[in-house]
């Protein structure tokens, strides 16, 4: 058992399939929906913010999100949930240099709840873990820590014609893959090759600040789950301490409006969920 209280529902107007949680996760939950598209996955993004817009202190061993949720059990649990649900999950190379562990699975996130997230995959007929898929244009990632694809968790890389070089002159790990989209890849090729290595219906995007900033400039992502923890981080100009969106502007005279379509809690941590509207159609799978 988690040991964690339920989430309690303050609203929700989420619509689509609801799918088969197993009574512990249901319990912790509550009911999970997500609309089906009948030529595409679902895109969702997750992150976790302080109150003033944080997502990352920026210091050395401490710019991930744990430093953001204080650790908090209830953003871990929600964490897993929905890599337990997803096919697949993406990250950018940032994301994937600055993580010690390397692997984007349900009980990386909550190992407590690790038998409850693998029924839920069974339940869905998926594989036992998601792809774990990392966008890099440069290639530059490095494989000599735990976690690299070393183990039995899918890795695709989707990178450059030049990544592909730099990645392929090093020895690869078995369990990873390269693919190439362009000199760049943009967010609808990254779309396409992931849908076509792991076609599914639900794809989590856990990149930072500037690949999530191109998926909704892109009008890729359907949902963004948000945690709102109750810190202040404050800037002082000296550090980058990014919000969710870098690299990429959009008002006043783009702006992306979203609609709140879920908010729950736990203590004083808020986890909202917003929809957001998209303009996405990438190709499916092969055949």
């Amino acid at each position: 058992m988690s040991g964690l209280q339920p989430l309690v529902t303050l609203f929700d107007a989420t619509h689509g399939r609801e799918l088969p949680l197993p009574p512990e996760l249901v319990a912790l939950y509550g009911h999970l929906r997500f609309p089906a598209h009948p030529t595409r996955p679902h895109v969702v993004g997750n992150f976790v913010t302080t109150l003033d817009g944080v997502v990352s202190l920026g210091l050395p061993g401490q710019a991930g999100g744990r430093e953001i949720s204080g650790a908090n059990p209830h953003d871990q649990m929600v964490m897993g949930l929905l890599r337990a649900a997803a096919d697949a999950v993406i990250v950018g190379a940032g994301t994937f240099r600055a993580s010690s562990k390397r692997r984007w699975t349900p009980d990386a996130a909550f190992p407590a709840l690790a038998d409850a997230f693998r029924i839920l995959r069974t339940n869905l007929g998926k594989p036992a873990s998601p792809l774990n898929v990392v966008v890099t244009a440069r290639g530059e990632l490095p494989f000599d820590r735990p976690g690299g694809g070393s183990n039995d968790v899918p890795l695709l890389v989707v990178t450059s014609d030049e990544g592909a070089k730099k990645l392929r002159a090093q020895r690869l790990p078995p369990a990873v893959d390269v693919a190439v989209g362009c000199e760049k890849p943009t967010v609808r090729q990254v779309l396409d090759i992931v849908n076509r290595a792991r076609a599914g219906d639900l794809i989590l995007v856990e990149a930072g600040p500037r690949l999530m900033g191109e998926f909704i400039a892109a009008r890729a992502l359907d949902e963004l789950f948000l945690t709102i923890a109750p810190q202040i981080a404050g800037r002082d100009g000296e550090v980058e301490r990014p919000a969710f969106v870098a690299g990429t502007s959009f008002a006043p005279d783009d702006p992306r409006w979203t609609t709140l379509v879920g908010v729950k809690h736990a203590g004083s941590y808020l986890f909202t969920r917003y929809a957001l509207p998209t303009e996405t159609s990438f190709a499916g799978p092969p055949g």
